[in-house]
């Protein structure tokens, strides 16, 4: 600037000659008689080299350059940015694929076209991949691959345990390859992927599939040894329970009718999953129905021509003994039924408490190998001290033994001058170091001076190493951020998916709004304040900034205006000078650049730089800026946020170690009804927004899954009583699911709810045959309630085991299975053993108990009422269907 000033040149008179100099305009064509040409102008200029002699005035007759004025360089468009590849300056191109496209798909291609980009730059640049998205779903899928052939052999297992021989153990097992084929036709067609949500409902239904394969031959086996022949058999075998395969099969699907009609991000993440279960369930019941009683026909040996071995009998006692001692106990529960009815009850007051007070969540977190950490300076910082505060982070990131790379970077287009980003890419679990047990290192440093008992304990301490976890790597590094001073550094574990919100420091946000701003940041301010206090809560941030250290032009609109300026003049130049504006553009054959300009570095430290810039007025005078302002230093806002055209404040924060999102939630609520004045409205936004609107959409999904199965058991049973006795056994499955997880520490997460809404399907499906039997004996008019529902319960022990123990192994392998992305789908599992377990237990009992109840019920109402419709005795199939 002062060397325009010398020469009185102001620096509008600059900017306009560069815009002037470098034009790119349309210039017609020539239209001769027997040719046309094209017009072209060398208006262009393209490079530093041809704006140097660009001529900005004349002075004493001799023309000044722009390159006499300052510097003209081929540059970057923005140099108050840089980043870091490791300790190297490097550029990170970020690449998202298109939505609907396949991840791993775009991937492999990215890689092909890997080889000709390295081709195409210097030697001197190196293109490297820093984090492939790919990894960890190729990981992830074949983990759930393994899962699911586990699956299927731990079912096959106990299919053959049961039934001891190998025609009868295929029969069954054919139903799962036939499930399997028919779902991959149906998701073939309605175009879905083989992802982790698909694999996992196809491994979860594997338990469950062979459950109606089971029921028909095990029917079948019971008449033949009963004496009958193999044909005889499986007609009137699959004759007995074909209503009750349709009865499990439609009732099980109904589960997730509700699912796939729900809106919103929950509908969109179970969509894939309720539909495979669905199409599973539906292609499972068809083969049981059509297939396993061919095959039975056809392959089975009848009862008379086998001969047992040692192993069979061995089992066949152990069933017997099984069965023996159920009998006894069954026996009792009927003498004592307001016992087990008392029993019954406080399961489901149990049932109740305990979802009121188990630790809700949302998504659940996964270890991904990559962790997201925000840094943020004091405001005002310069750009190059952030650029120091940052690498003393990087160093830190750089000698962390669980780093594979990272990213750093500061500055951004548009972002906070005092904030930065590193990009940490972890190793895979398997490859961390592992480190010392915390409780075996603090008996180590108060024993550890005893001869032998501290060799005993440096000895065995190697033995309870262990591979960190991602929470641990985060926490270890958080203490090591906090001795850098001058900056905060917020690590976050990414969670599988990005639900709305802001891009914040921390994962969750809740906005405050009022449109007094100046109540509103007070308040804001003192709610920052008390949540950082918050038990549940750490990393508490906010984007408010409003102590900027700014200086104050003020200009003298009187004095410029007799002088011929103007406030926007004023203004222009201002930017011109410190705004890095773009002047003009190149346009290159293959992309654009921008013209930038602005005053040199040493310009722009000190605000007395504004003495030098001159701009010339409407009377054609050249004005010092100093003459028509002052100059002043205040604090203000870095930026004004704004949601919904109202003015507003966002809080962000993090989850403690073993904290669910629901108490954070909850404590957050709780301090905005005692803090918060009426003004200001409190919103959560992203993830927990998403979360608190789950509450009550997984609740009402779960009472709607309810009644369908209920209006689908109450069409298919002609009743409005029976299926209350099939349902009577639901509380039970939610009362251990809800303590399995408990006992594990795990919360309720959406994995774990989608768990509970399986139970329904699941569980159901031994009364099921308990109450189909029952009915049917009841039906031939010589048996009564209690005598019925007693035999249907000791003829269906056999089945009723088999199903509940393959679907309690489909599901084990989840609860209990590691590889990438394990942690996150174990709470589906766990709710689904738990829930099976204990259920199993009660259902034996409970639910004879309620059939009898229901029966007296029944009666009563028959008498009082007469035969009102859906009260009557139920209707099964024909009346051929009877049971010996």
């Amino acid at each position: 600037p002062s060397t325009m000033a010398a020469r009185g040149i102001g620096i509008d008179d600059v900017e306009k000659a560069i815009a002037a100099g470098n034009v790119n305009l349309p210039t017609g064509n020539l239209d001769g008689r027997h040719q046309t040409f094209s017009v072209e102008a060398s208006g262009q200029l393209f490079d530093a080299a041809a704006y140097r002699p660009l001529i900005v005035a004349y002075r004493n007759g001799s023309p000044v350059r722009l390159g006499e004025l300052g510097r003209v360089i081929d540059s970057v468009e923005n140099d108050k940015q840089a980043g870091w590849r490791d300790t190297t300056r490097a550029i990170v191109l970020a690449i998202q694929r298109q939505p609907g496209t396949n991840t791993v798909e775009v991937v492999d291609a990215i890689r092909a076209l890997l080889p000709a980009f390295r081709a195409q730059v210097p030697a001197s640049i190196t293109i490297d991949t820093l984090y492939d998205r790919s990894q960890t779903i190729r990981a992830s899928v074949a983990d759930v691959k393994f899962t699911l052939l586990l699956t299927i052999c731990l079912v096959v297992m106990v299919i053959f345990l049961f039934l001891r021989t190998l025609s009868a153990t295929i029969i069954p097992s054919l139903a799962l390859p036939m499930s399997v084929v028919g779902t991959f036709a149906v998701m073939y067609l309605l175009g879905y992927s083989l992802d982790n949500l698909s694999l996992m409902a196809l491994t979860l239904s594997v338990g469950f599939v062979v459950d109606d394969a089971i029921v028909m031959l095990e029917n079948i086996v019971r008449h033949m040894e009963a004496g009958q022949g193999v044909m005889e058999a499986a007609l009137k075998g699959s004759r007995e329970v074909g209503f009750t395969i349709l009865s499990m099969t439609l009732s099980l699907a109904a589960v997730f009718i509700p699912v796939l009609l729900m809106g919103g991000i929950l509908g969109r993440l179970l969509h894939e999953f309720s539909v495979v279960i669905i199409m599973a369930v539906l292609v499972s019941g068809l083969v049981s129905l059509t297939l396993t009683p061919m095959l039975c026909s056809r392959f089975l040996r009848s009862h008379h021509q086998q001969k047992h071995s040692r192993i069979y009998m061995a089992l066949e006692r152990v069933f017997e003994g099984m069965l023996n001692k159920y009998d006894r106990s069954l026996q009792w529960a009927l003498r004592h039924r307001r016992f087990v009815m008392a029993a019954a009850a406080l399961i489901l007051v149990a049932t109740v408490l305990q979802y009121n007070y188990i630790a809700k969540g949302f998504l659940p977190e996964t270890d991904q190998s990559m962790l997201q950490i925000y840094t943020q300076a004091a405001q005002g910082i310069s750009f190059e001290s952030m650029k120091q505060h940052q690498d003393a982070l990087n160093k830190i990131v750089f000698d962390d033994p669980n780093r594979q790379g990272f990213f750093s970077s500061v500055g951004s287009v548009g972002g906070s001058s005092n904030s930065g980003f590193i990009f940490l890419h972890l190793k895979e679990p398997a490859n961390r170091p592992r480190i010392p047990n915390q409780t075996m290192a603090g008996l180590e440093r108060k024993y550890g001076g005893i001869p032998v008992l501290g060799a005993a304990l440096r000895a065995m301490s190697p033995l309870f190493a262990h591979r960190p976890t991602i929470n641990e790597i985060m926490q270890g590094l958080r203490r090591k951020f906090a001795t850098v001073p001058g900056i905060a550094a917020y690590p976050r574990n990414p969670p599988p998916i990005q639900i709305g919100g802001q891009v914040t420091n921390s994962p969750y946000q809740v906005t405050l709004q009022s449109p007094d701003t100046e109540e509103l940041y007070r308040v804001a301010t003192e709610f920052e304040r008390k949540m950082a206090t918050l038990p549940a809560l750490q990393d508490v941030t906010t984007d408010l900034e409003i102590k900027n250290p700014q200086v104050n032009v003020n200009i003298d609109r009187d004095k410029a205006s007799t002088l011929g300026l103007t406030a926007e003049q004023v203004e222009d130049a201002l930017y011109t000078a410190y705004g890095q504006r773009r002047v003009s553009t190149i346009y290159a054959p293959n992309d654009e650049y921008s013209v930038v300009m602005e005053l040199q570095e040493k310009y722009q430290r000190d605000p007395s730089a504004l003495s030098l810039l001159y701009v010339r007025s409407s009377k054609g005078n050249l004005i010092p800026l100093n003459a028509v302002a002052s100059l002043g230093t205040s604090l203000g806002p870095l930026s004004v946020n704004h949601l919904g055209q109202q003015p507003a404040v966002t809080l962000s924060f993090n989850l403690k170690p073993g904290v669910a999102i629901g108490d954070a939630v909850s404590q957050i609520d709780e301090l905005g009804r005692e803090t918060l004045p009426a003004t200001v409205v409190k919103q959560f936004q992203g993830t927990a927004e998403a979360f608190k609107s789950s509450l009550t959409g997984l609740g009402i999904l779960l009472l709607i899954a309810v009644l369908v199965i209920y209006i689908v058991l109450g069409i298919l049973y002609e009743s409005f009583i029976h299926p209350l006795t099939i349902l009577s056994g639901l509380p039970s499955a939610a009362f251990g699911a809800l303590l399995t997880l408990k006992v594990f520490g795990y919360s309720l997460d959406l994995y774990g709810f989608v768990g509970v809404i399986m139970l329904i399907g699941i569980v159901k499906k031994n009364a099921i045959m308990m109450v189909d039997f029952a009915i049917a004996r009841e039906r031939e008019g010589n048996k009564t309630a209690a005598e019925a529902v007693y035999e249907g319960c000791l003829v269906r022990f056999r089945p009723i085991m088999m199903t509940t123990m393959a679907a309690l192994m489909g599901t084990l392998p989840i609860a209990i299975g590691g590889g990438s992305g394990a942690t996150s789908r174990r709470p589906l599992g766990l709710a689904v053993v738990g829930g099976l377990v204990f259920s199993q237990l009660v259902t034996l009992y409970l639910t004879p108990v309620f059939y009898t109840y229901m029966d007296t019920f029944q009666g009563w109402l028959e008498r009082n009422f007469g035969k009102i419709a859906g009260f009557g005795r139920p209707h099964l199939a024909d009346e051929s269907a009877s049971t010996d």
